[in-house]
């Protein structure tokens, strides 16, 4: 069963970290509430850490500093190196490191989470086991210049501790003593368990999916040149990471879910602070822009469906004929769209919001028509 395992390349620290709090989630969690019962306080006090640790990595480590996609004011950078060192993601220099490698090498050898290995790989396999040599953090010079980043990066173990797991601790005992709800230690346990341990797998296991169910499962509307997709359930547990595919195409976006209806409390919080004057400079890819790639990937999935009629041997002629004419015309419109597009945005002229509410209407419905069975394709 082990013979395979190359021992000699084990992370042990990392591997015996994850696997134990795993383990005291599953175990000791329950056990503490079968013994004590359910306590509202302890479960505020989990919702208040969730997401606070969940934000500070996906508003933080990832839009802020891996991306540039916005700036941000000391307080707050101040917040998420905090929290985001709660996570025990390690620091936000070097998340910042690795995360910058998977999008220049998405989908190959060198990228540090890729998916082609497998989900194991790219869930959590690729932080148990030690790279030779050691990568260096050669791609992140700008961080380095940011003297809070650095001191972050300095303490990051001695702050993961005292942020999660600490604090979550103290706060249960004083809430025990305080009340008398709970015996002291029971308080503390409690606080220690449910906001403290239980929470730290729970993000971290939603961080781990996006390196590796977002590459797996999902829709891809923007490009099928990469492996990430778009999510809509895991954006509800990643705090709008779910929307990966877009992601990948608009890296500097601030957003990840680009639609107004898409679920994304990463951007609401940007925005919202640059509202108070906490971030600023807040990076957006033109909706033209985000529309042409929308018309590339259909006219890709278009070429294919034409490509595969050309070669089916089960359609009748009158029918092949028709179906081929159908898609010639999708295509022809799909080319007047973008040409219209590519003007308007070479041109820096804004389409209206109607403009391109229609075009976008059109995209979905040829996108149905060409991926239809070939039985309704004329219907």
């Amino acid at each position: 069963m082990f013979k395979n395992i190359p021992f000699n390349r084990v992370e042990w620290v990392t591997s015996g970290f994850l696997i134990f709090t795993g383990l005291l989630t599953l175990t000791a969690v329950p056990a503490y509430l079968w013994h004590y019962g359910w306590d509202w306080f302890l479960f505020g006090v989990f919702l208040f850490f969730y997401p606070a640790t969940g934000i500070s990595i996906t508003m933080g480590y990832h839009r802020l500093f891996s991306h540039k996609a916005y700036r941000a004011k000391w307080p707050v950078k101040l917040f998420v190196l905090l929290f985001g060192a709660a996570a025990f993601e390690n620091s936000a220099l070097w998340w910042s490191s690795e995360h910058r490698k998977h999008h220049k090498h998405v989908d190959t050898d060198e990228d540090p989470y890729d998916i082609t290995k497998g989900f194991f790989w790219a869930h959590i396999g690729w932080l148990m086991f030690k790279l030779k040599p050691v990568p260096p953090l050669d791609n992140v010079q700008d961080l380095k210049k940011d003297k809070l980043v650095m001191w972050q990066h300095r303490w990051v173990h001695p702050i993961s501790f005292f942020v999660s797991f600490f604090i979550p601790t103290l706060i249960g005992y004083c809430y025990a003593l305080y009340t008398g709800n709970l015996t002291p230690m029971a308080g503390a346990l409690g606080g220690f368990l449910i906001p403290g341990v239980a929470r730290v797998v729970m993000v971290q296991h939603a961080t781990f999916c996006i390196n590796s169910l977002c590459h797996m499962i999902g829709s891809r509307p923007y490009s099928t040149s990469h492996t990430a997709r778009d999510s809509w359930i895991a954006a509800i547990f990643t705090m709008g990471e779910g929307y990966h595919n877009y992601h990948h195409e608009f890296e500097w976006d601030y957003r990840n879910g680009v639609k107004a209806w898409q679920l994304d409390p990463s951007k609401w919080a940007i925005w919202t602070l640059s509202k108070f004057g906490l971030t600023s400079g807040l990076r957006r890819v033109p909706k033209e822009r985000i529309l042409l790639a929308e018309m590339g990937e259909t006219r890709r999935q278009l070429a294919d469906r034409i490509n595969h009629i050309q070669e089916s041997e089960n359609v009748g002629e009158a029918l092949w004929e028709q179906m081929l004419e159908n898609l010639e015309a999708i295509s022809e419109r799909l080319t007047e769209m973008s040409n219209e597009l590519q003007t308007a945005t070479q041109a820096k002229i804004d389409l209206s919001k109607a403009k391109i509410r229609t075009f976008r209407a059109e995209v979905r419905t040829m996108l149905a028509e060409i991926n239809a069975p070939i039985g309704l394709a004329v219907a």
